[in-house]
C-alpha cells in the first residue's frame, strides 16, 4: 500500500523466537515482529530491517524524535543551494568504521551513486528521484562532498535520516558500519548486534558511547507472548502496545508503561466513490454528496471512541496530519464535534428526511449501507459497533462486515464491491510529501477513488495542485501555507472521516535507564546512545 503511508492492519500470528535464553551481561533485549528481509541499509522497506539499521547505520544528519528537530551527525555541517537540488556536506575528520577502515567523502559519494542506482531498486533512494537524471557526487576535498540531483528535492535534507553511509572499500560491507553498533550474529531465532569499538561519540565525561555493549533481537510475532516476555524480564522493552494490553500492564507495572501522548497514526472511515464500483447508483450519489459525508461525521462521537475503544488513549481526530507532527499541522482546525441537529440538517438539504426512525433519500430508498475492516482486529470491530450505534440516531442502519486481509484488499483495490471500510494509516515520516500516494488523485491509495485520469471534483483538482506545489516549492512558507490549505479541504470535504489519533504507549523496563519514549518511530530506543541497563549503571557509581 506504499512504504511511507500505507494502510495498517494488525494481525497476530504464530510464535516465533527463542525465549528463555541467557543474558549476556549489560545486553539489551527486545523483540522484532520477523526476521528482516535484508541487512543492505539501502534496501530496507521492513519495520525489522529498519530496527537493524537504526542501531546500525551511520548518517549524515539525524532527525531527533523528542525534538523532531535535525542534528549533525557524521556531518558536521550541510548547505542547500537556491536552486533545491544540490547540497554540500562538510563531514566529521578522523572516524573509522566498525572494521578500522577510515570514513572519507569517498564513502558518501559510493553510498549516494549505490543508492540513487536504477538498478537497485533502493526504497530509500526512491524518496530523492525528483526528474530524469543522473545524480552527480562531486568530492572536493577528504571531508567535503557536494551531491547534485538533476532537478529540486524538496526536504532534501532531512531525507539524509535514512541513508546509512556505507565504506567504499570494506569488501564485507554490512559489517562495515558507522552506527552504535554491528551485527554480531544472525540466527534463525535472533540477532546480536555487538558494540561498535569504533563508534565516534562520547559523553560530556569524555566516555565513549554507546553504554551498553550489545543488543539481542528475539524475533517473536506473537505479541502476547511478547508481553508475557517482559513480564518475565526476559526482554526489556516493547515499542508499540494496543491500550488494552497497555492498561494491563500500568495495572500489574505502572513503572513500565510509557503514554507519549498522541502518535502519527490514524483510524479512519471512507464510502466508496469509485464511478464503475457495482453498486446502486442512489448509493454512489449519496457518498459523492459532501453533506451525506458530512452528515455521517456529525453523527459520530469521536470523543466516545476514544475513551471507550482506546480507554482514553488516544484523541479525535482532525485531518490527515496529526497534532503529533509539530510543524506541519495545522494548528486552526478543530475535530468535527457531535451534533445531531447539524447532521440531520444537512440530510435534509438534500432531501433525506425520517420516516418512523428510518432515513430515507428523496426516492423513498432506506438509507443502509455495511462497512468492512480487517476480521481479528478487535480496536477496530469495537470502533465499527459504536459508529453502528450513532448512525442509528439519525435513522442509517449500518452493518458491519469482517474479512481476512486479502479478501478486503481484493475488494478496496481491485472490485471496488464495498460501500464504506473502516481502516488505519501509519504514517512514519513528518514531511507531507510522504502521503503523496494517497492525497494525488491519479495515486493508487486514493483510496474513495483511485487512479483517476483527471480529478473527478474541483476540491480534488485543488488538492492535486497544492500537494504539487509543495512538493516542488523550495520556499518553507508558501509549502506550509498550501499544506495548511490542503488539511482544511480534506476538513471541509471529508472524503476520510477521521476518526481518532492513537497515542503512543510503549514499554519499558525499570532495568533500563535514561529511556524516554516518544511518539515517533522508534519510540523507545530513538536514543539508544544515552540508554544504560541496571549493572551497568551500578558498575558507572
Amino acid at each position: 500500500m506504499g512504504l511511507k503511508a500505507r494502510l495498517f492492519l494488525f494481525v497476530i500470528t504464530s510464535i516465533g523466537g527463542a525465549i528463555g535464553a541467557a543474558q549476556e551481561k549489560n545486553q539489551l533485549r527486545f523483540c522484532l515482529g520477523a526476521q528482516p528481509r535484508t541487512f543492505n541499509p539501502l534496501l530496507v522497506a521492513d519495520e525489522a530491517s529498519e530496527t537493524v539499521r537504526y542501531l546500525t547505520g551511520g548518517v549524515l544528519m539525524r532527525l531527533n524524535r523528542a525534538s523532531q528537530q535535525l542534528e549533525p551527525e557524521l556531518a558536521t555541517a550541510w548547505k542547500i543551494n537556491h536552486a533545491g537540488n544540490a547540497i554540500v556536506f562538510t563531514l566529521r575528520e578522523g572516524l573509522r568504521f566498525s572494521d578500522g577502515s577510515s570514513f572519507s567523502a569517498e564513502d558518501v559519494a559510493y553510498t549516494v551513486q549505490q543508492l540513487m542506482d536504477p538498478a537497485l531498486h533502493s526504497p530509500t533512494g526512491d524518496s530523492f528521484r525528483s526528474g530524469e537524471g543522473k545524480v552527480v557526487t562531486r568530492v572536493e576535498g577528504k571531508y567535503s562532498i557536494t551531491i547534485t540531483f538533476p532537478s529540486p528535492v524538496v526536504g532534501l535534507d532531512k531525507l539524509f535520516d535514512q541513508v546509512a553511509i556505507l565504506s567504499a572499500t570494506s569488501k564485507q560491507k554490512e559489517m562495515a558500519v558507522l552506527g552504535p553498533y554491528y551485527v554480531e550474529n544472525k540466527s534463525g531465532s535472533h540477532l546480536v548486534l555487538r558494540r561498535n569499538p569504533n563508534y565516534w561519540k562520547r559523553d560530556a565525561a569524555g566516555r565513549q558511547l554507546p553504554y551498553i555493549d550489545s543488543v539481542r533481537l528475539d524475533i517473536q510475532e506473537n505479541r502476547d507472548m511478547e508481553m508475557l516476555r517482559l513480564q518475565r524480564g526476559e526482554i526489556d522493552l516493547i515499542n508499540s502496545l494496543n491500550a488494552e494490553s497497555f492498561d494491563r500492564l500500568k495495572a500489574a507495572a505502572p513503572e513500565m508503561a510509557h503514554d507519549a501522548g498522541v502518535s502519527l497514526d490514524s483510524e479512519e472511515m471512507w464510502f466508496n466513490q469509485v464511478p464503475s464500483s457495482p453498486l446502486p447508483e442512489y448509493k454512489k450519489a449519496w457518498f459523492r454528496s459532501t453533506r451525506f459525508r458530512r452528515a455521517v461525521s456529525s453523527a459520530i462521537r469521536r470523543d466516545d471512541l476514544a475513551r471507550v475503544v482506546f480507554r482514553g488513549h488516544a484523541q479525535a481526530a482532525v485531518s490527515w496530519i496529526s497534532p503529533a507532527n509539530k510543524f506541519w499541522y495545522n494548528q486552526r482546525l478543530h475535530p468535527h464535534g457531535f451534533d445531531l441537529k447539524s447532521a440531520l440538517d444537512l440530510l435534509g438539504a438534500d432531501g433525506f428526511r425520517i420516516d418512523r426512525q428510518v432515513l430515507r433519500d428523496r426516492a423513498g430508498h432506506a438509507v443502509e449501507f455495511s462497512v468492512i475492516t480487517n476480521a481479528g482486529n478487535k480496536d477496530r470491530e469495537r470502533l465499527a459497533a459504536m459508529i453502528q450505534q450513532d448512525l442509528a440516531a439519525i435513522g442509517i442502519r449500518l452493518n458491519v462486515v469482517t474479512l481476512d486481509f486479502m479478501s478486503l484488499m481484493e475488494r478496496i483495490t481491485r472490485t471496488f464491491n464495498y460501500e464504506a471500510c473502516l481502516l488505519g494509516l501509519v504514517n512514519d515520516e513528518l514531511d507531507p510529501n510522504a502521503q503523496m500516494n494517497i492525497w494525488l488523485s491519479s495515486a493508487e491509495n486514493h483510496q474513495w477513488n483511485p487512479q483517476q485520469k483527471t480529478p473527478a471534483t474541483a476540491w480534488e483538482a485543488e488538492i492535486d495542485r497544492l500537494m504539487r506545489l509543495q512538493a516542488s516549492t523550495l520556499d518553507g512558507k508558501r509549502r506550509k501555507q498550501a499544506v495548511d490549505r490542503v488539511q482544511e479541504i480534506v476538513w471541509e470535504q471529508e472524503p476520510f472521516i477521521y476518526l481518532v489519533n492513537k497515542n503512543a504507549l510503549s514499554a519499558v523496563s525499570p532495568n533500563v535507564h535514561h529511556a524516554r519514549p516518544v511518539a515517533l518511530r522508534p519510540q523507545t530506543f530513538w536514543n539508544i546512545d544515552e540508554l544504560t541497563l541496571e549493572n551497568e549503571n551500578a558498575s558507572r557509581r
